[in-house]
């Protein structure tokens, strides 16, 4: 096992929340499809849309300082020259987890996030990874 396939075992295995910046209502959209599975499996989802009211019967907020609790793992779904800013938003969020799905990575990104001593991934699907360790979400509170 590589030491990016331990963090991704440890992120799933530790987090029943995911905070999914980008997360999209557009059914075709990886970033509707992908927490919309992760849903199905037991997690629970926190969507980030600055343009949307509900996605994924979950209410939207506009930017993850205006999550009204504390922020574990950050999932995104949004181009990797954005990545340092989500980084950096991530860690003023009290976030301990970043996740850059698959096609988005960033050296900035990744320098912010383990500089704040985040738990990091870039360029890695959660669909894949959770099927390929045939997870379900923790159980909340445990």
């Amino acid at each position: 096992m590589t030491a990016m396939d331990e963090v991704v075992d440890t992120v799933l295995r530790r987090y029943d929340t995911i905070t999914v910046v980008g997360a999209s209502n557009a059914a075709e959209k990886a970033a509707h499809y992908v927490p919309a599975h992760m849903q199905e499996h037991g997690w629970r989802i926190i969507p980030i849309n600055p343009h949307a009211d509900e996605i994924l019967g979950e209410r939207v907020f506009r930017s993850l300082a205006e999550v009204p609790e504390q922020v574990g793992l950050v999932d995104v779904f949004r181009p990797s020259e954005h990545a340092p800013d989500v980084a950096r938003q991530a860690v003023a969020a009290g976030a301990s987890a970043l996740w850059l799905q698959l096609h988005i990575a960033s050296d900035e990104a990744r320098r912010i996030a383990e500089d704040a001593g985040l738990l990091y991934v870039e360029d890695r699907c959660l669909i894949i990874e959770q099927r390929r360790l045939g997870l379900q979400a923790p159980r909340r509170g445990a």
